[in-house]
């Protein structure tokens, strides 16, 4: 019996989450990617609270070009928002994706933001 790509997806995050969790001084660092925008968020799991999160939809994200170049944006702008909160370190929550592409551009623009995961 074949797997959809959702189904497989959702069996690759369980595996993740299984040894990921977030707290409020070393956030989850949860990435949402659809066909054509992409969405990350700092989220502390034990209070269930999202800490910081941004879009590619997010109005103060001026950029344009292919969506790597985008998500590499989105990535250097959370990485921004976490600082101005107090956050300096997390744990990188891939949601079951691939890292490679644009799950990969956003790492690597977080990392150049100034978060260390």
């Amino acid at each position: 019996m074949a797997l959809t790509k959702l189904e497989r997806r959702l069996r690759i995050k369980k595996r993740i989450r299984k040894n990921i969790s977030g707290t409020s001084t070393q956030p989850r660092l949860s990435v949402f990617r659809s066909n054509k925008q992409i969405e990350a968020q700092l989220i502390d799991d034990v209070n269930g609270t999202t800490l910081v999160a941004v879009s590619s939809r997010s109005k103060d994200l001026k950029a344009s070009g292919t969506k790597s170049e985008i998500s590499k944006e989105v990535g250097i702008l959370l990485a921004k928002k976490a600082i101005k909160a107090g956050i300096e370190t997390c744990s990188f929550d891939r949601n079951g994706y691939l890292y490679h592409g644009r799950i990969k551009s956003l790492a690597e623009g977080a990392r150049e933001g100034g978060l260390k995961f």
